[in-house]
C-alpha cells in the first residue's frame, strides 16, 4: 500500500503550505496567541475507482425480446434496474455484450437500430443499441400527468405507449424528438398491449381486454372491449387470434376477425399464473410463474391442448419466441432457452444468469472469485484491473455466500446446500468435487489445514475434514446459542461471531471435542470477524468497528474500535489497515489500526458518487488493488491512489465555541466556508479534512475564529 510523505514548509507571513504532486493546501494563522493552526501530515491510501464487473445492470429477469440475434431483457433489483443485452447467436453459450440503466424498466420493443423501454415513472426511453456494447439514450417522452409506462409496441412510425390510466400514441419519426400526438384514457389499471393494423388491444388488472380504433393516431376511438376474469398480463396476435396470459384464469383465445365483436373460443386453465405469452402460427407458448414453460396448441381454438413444456428454474414471467427456441424471463434464474422444435420433448438450450449478487471475493494469482448468490461462483480474469473479464464459474449453487481458498480447491458457504469445494485449478473449468451438507445455513467458512470450518448460523461450528475433497467428513463441531454468522481460524482457536452481539472463541485442538472457552459481549449485530497478530477486529453493524485483544483467547479484551455512521457489515485486515465495509450508504473505509487503540480513519471509497449501488459485502486487497463484492453492481476494482489527507491541529481555548473555515483562495473578496463549529475540552484538537482529494488537485486554505 503506498504511503507517501508530504513537504510541509513555513513562511515568515505565517502561511503554511503543504505540497504533493501539485496538491496544494495552506494553513493561515491568526495573528493571536490563540487560537492558532499548525499542519500535520496524515499519510493514507485514497481509493480510486478503476474498473467494473459486470458494469451493467443484471438482477431478476422480468421481460424479454428478442430480434437480430439478441435477447433484450428488463432485469433489476428494487434498488438498481435497467436492460440487459444478451448475444443469443450461439444459443448453447449466450454472452452479456451490453446493456443500460433505467429507472424502472416494465415493457421492451425493439425496431430497426432502436429499444424502446417502457420505463414506468421514466416514461418512454429511447436508445440507439446499434453497437449493443455502447448504447447511447437519443430521446424518450415523459411528459403529462400519470405518464407511468407499462407496456410499449413500435408499429411503424409509431410507439403505442401504455401507461396506468390508458394509451398515447407517440410520433417516433425522429427518435431524438418524440412528440405525443394522440391519447385516449379512462381504462384504469391498464397492464398490457398488442398492436394489429388499426388496432390496438389493452389488458387491464380486472381481467377486461379494450380494443382501441388508432387508424387515426391523432385521434384513438374505444370500440368495444370483451371480460375475461383474472387478469390480463399478457397479449399476443397471431393472425385472427389473440391470446391473453390471464393470470389465475389461464390462457384465453380471443376470435379479432371483427375487432368491434371479440368473441372468446377457447383457452386452456394453467394451474398457475400465466404471466406472458408468445404465439406463433397456431402454438402459444405460455409463461407460467413457477410451473415455467407451457406449450399450447390452437389450431382448434374450441378445443386447446398442452403438447409440451419446459419446468424452468426460475419463475418464467415473459416468453419471446424465435425460430425452434423460446426465450423465457425466469426472474432469479435469468434467460433460459429452450429448443422447441419437438413441442413434445422441449430441452433447455442454453441459459444466462442475469441475476446475482456479490457478497464474498477472494483473489489468486490473476483471478478473482466471487461469490455471487443465486448466479453461484463467479471466477474473473483481473490480469488488467481496469477491465475484469469473466472467464468461468460454478453455476451449481444457488446461494453462494462467502468463499475461502486454500491451493487448488475454493470452498464455499452454501447456505441451505451446507459447504461445497470446488477444484479451481483451472479457472476457465471449475469442477466440484465434493461438499459437505450441514442441515443449516452455511454462512461463512474458513479453511486451516485440511480442516475447513463452517459458520452455520442456527448450527453453531462445524467442523469438516477436507483432506480428500471428494469425500469430505464432519469430525466435530459445537453448537452455539444464537446466529452463527462468520468464523476465523488461528492456532488451535476458533473465533465466530454471533450476530446477537457476541464474540464466541472455540478450542478446536480437538475438533472431535471442540470447547467453548469464552464469550465476548459486543454492542452491534456481529457480521465479521478478521484477526491479525493479537487482535481480533468484529464489524458489528450500527456498532462499528471493534477491536479485541486475543493475546489470552480465554480473556478477550476490547482495546479500541471505530465508530460508524452507517452498518459495519465486514471487515479485512493488510497490513496496518482495516478495510471495513458500511452499508447504507457509507462504502469502503479505511481504517489505520497500526495502534489498535487508536484507530483512525485515512481513506474512504464511496460507491454512490459514481452512481452504484451502496452495499459492500466483501473485499480483497493485493499491492496497490482493491477488489470489492458490491452486491448487484458485481466486482468494483480500485487502485490506492496517493493522498495526503491535512490534519489541523488547532490550539485555541477550551470550553468556548470555534469555527474552522475554509476557502480556494486569497484573492478579495475570500469566501470562507465552515467546516466545523465545536466546543473542545483539550487542547490541541485535531481536524481532518476528509474532503481534500489528491485526484481533484485543490488549493486550500485554512483559519479557525474563535
Amino acid at each position: 500500500m503506498k504511503n507517501p510523505l508530504a513537504n510541509i514548509s513555513s513562511f515568515s507571513n505565517g502561511l503554511v503550505c503543504l505540497v504533493m504532486g501539485g496538491w496544494l493546501a495552506s494553513v493561515l494563522i491568526a495573528g493571536a496567541a490563540l487560537p492558532s493552526l499548525s499542519m500535520l501530515s496524515l499519510p493514507g491510501p485514497a481509493p480510486a475507482l478503476q474498473g467494473e464487473w459486470p458494469g451493467l445492470p443484471r438482477g431478476d429477469a422480468m421481460a424479454v425480446k428478442v430480434a437480430g440475434g439478441y435477447a433484450y431483457l428488463a432485469v433489476g433489483t428494487p434498488g438498481i434496474r435497467g436492460v440487459a443485452i444478451i448475444d443469443v447467436s450461439d444459443v448453447s453459450a449466450p454472452r452479456l455484450v451490453g446493456g443500460f440503466p433505467t429507472v424502472y424498466t416494465q415493457d421492451i420493443d425493439v425496431a430497426g437500430h432502436y429499444a424502446y423501454v417502457a420505463d414506468l415513472y421514466g416514461g418512454l426511453q429511447i436508445f440507439d443499441v446499434s453497437t449493443p456494447g455502447n448504447c447511447v439514450r437519443v430521446g424518450g417522452y415523459s411528459e403529462g400527468p400519470n405518464l407511468y409506462a407499462q407496456a410499449v409496441v413500435v408499429s411503424g412510425s409509431y410507439a403505442f405507449v401504455l401507461d396506468f390510466a390508458g394509451l398515447r400514441v407517440l410520433d417516433v419519426s425522429n427518435p431524438t424528438n418524440c412528440a405525443q400526438i394522440g391519447s385516449i384514457g379512462s381504462i384504469p389499471n391498464a397492464s398490457s398491449l398488442a398492436v394489429a393494423g388499426n388496432f390496438a388491444y389493452i389488458g387491464d388488472f380486472g381481467g377486461n381486454v379494450h380494443v382501441i380504433d388508432v387508424s387515426s393516431p391523432a385521434t384513438p376511438v374505444r370500440r368495444g372491449a370483451i371480460s375475461l376474469g383474472g387478469r390480463a398480463m399478457g397479449l399476443d396476435i397471431s393472425g385472427q387470434f389473440l391470446c391473453v396470459a390471464g393470470y389465475t384464469s389461464g390462457l384465453h383465445v380471443i376470435d379479432i376477425t371483427n375487432p368491434t365483436n371479440c368473441v372468446r373460443v377457447g383457452g386452456w386453465p394453467t394451474v398457475g399464473p400465466a404471466f406472458g405469452v408468445a404465439v406463433v402460427g397456431h402454438t402459444a407458448y405460455v409463461a407460467n410463474t413457477n410451473l415455467g414453460l407451457h406449450v399450447i396448441d390452437i389450431s382448434n381454438p374450441t378445443n386447446c391442448t398442452r403438447i409440451g413444456g419446459y419446468d424452468t428454474l426460475g419463475i418464467a414471467t415473459d416468453v419471446a419466441v424465435l425460430g425452434n427456441h423460446a426465450f423465457v424471463a425466469d426472474l432469479d434464474a435469468g434467460l433460459q432457452i429452450i429448443d422447441v422444435s419437438s413441442p413434445t420433448n422441449c430441452v433447455r438450450a442454453g441459459a444466462y444468469n442475469t441475476s446475482g449478487s456479490s457478497l464474498d471475493v477472494a483473489i489468486s494469482g490473476n483471478y478473482a472469485y466471487l461469490a455471487d448468490w443465486t448466479a453461484g461462483l463467479q471466477v474473473l480474469d483481473v490480469s488488467d484491473p481496469a477491465q475484469p473479464r469473466r472467464v468461468g464459474g460454478y453455476d451449481g449453487s444457488r446461494s453462494a455466500l462467502q468463499v475461502a481458498l486454500s491451493g487448488n480447491y475454493l470452498y464455499l458457504a452454501d447456505r441451505k446446500a451446507g459447504l461445497q469445494v470446488i477444484d479451481v485449478s483451472n479457472p476457465t473449468n471449475c469442477v466440484r468435487v465434493g461438499g459437505y451438507n450441514t442441515g443449516g445455513n452455511a454462512s461463512d467458512v474458513a479453511v486451516s489445514g485440511n480442516k475447513a470450518y463452517v459458520a452455520d448460523f442456527y448450527g453453531g461450528l462445524h467442523v469438516i475434514d477436507v483432506s480428500n475433497p471428494a469425500d469430505c467428513k464432519r469430525v466435530g463441531g459445537l453448537v452455539i446459542d444464537g446466529f452463527s454468522s462468520s468464523v476465523a481460524v488461528a492456532g488451535p482457536y476458533a473465533y465466530v461471531t454471533d450476530w446477537t452481539a457476541k464474540l464466541h472463541v472455540i478450542d478446536v485442538s480437538d475438533p472431535t471435542n471442540c470447547l467453548l472457552v469464552a464469550t465476548f459481549p459486543i454492542n452491534g449485530n456481529c457480521t465479521d470477524v478478521a484477526l491479525s497478530g493479537d487482535y481480533a477486529y468484529v464489524a458489528a453493524g450500527q456498532g462499528g468497528m471493534h477491536v479485541l485483544d486475543i493475546s489470552d483467547p480465554t480473556n478477550c479484551v476490547k482495546v479500541g474500535g471505530y465508530p460508524t455512521d452507517g452498518s459495519a457489515e465486514n471487515v479485512r485486515i493488510y497490513g496496518n489497515y482495516a478495510f471495513l465495509g458500511v452499508y447504507d450508504d457509507r462504502g469502503l473505509h479505511i481504517i489505520d489500526v497500526s495502534n489498535p487503540t487508536n484507530c483512525v480513519r485515512v481513506g474512504v471509497f464511496s460507491p454512490g458518487q459514481y452512481g452504484m449501488r451502496k452495499y459492500i459485502t466483501g473485499v480483497a486487497v493485493v499491492g496497490d488493488n482493491i477488489y470489492l463484492a458490491d452486491g448487484e453492481q458485481g466486482l468494483v476494482s480500485l487502485t490506492s491512489v496517493p493522498r495526503l489527507q491535512p490534519t489541523l491541529s488547532v490550539h485555541a481555548a477550551t470550553n468556548s465555541p470555534l469555527t474552522i473555515e475554509m476557502a480556494p483562495h486569497l484573492n478579495a473578496p475570500i469566501a470562507w466556508t465552515p467546516l466545523l463549529t465545536t466546543n473542545i475540552a483539550t487542547t490541541p484538537f485535531y481536524f481532518v479534512d476528509y474532503d481534500a482529494i489528491r485526484s481533484k488537485k485543490p488549493q486550500r486554505f485554512y483559519r479557525v475564529r474563535q
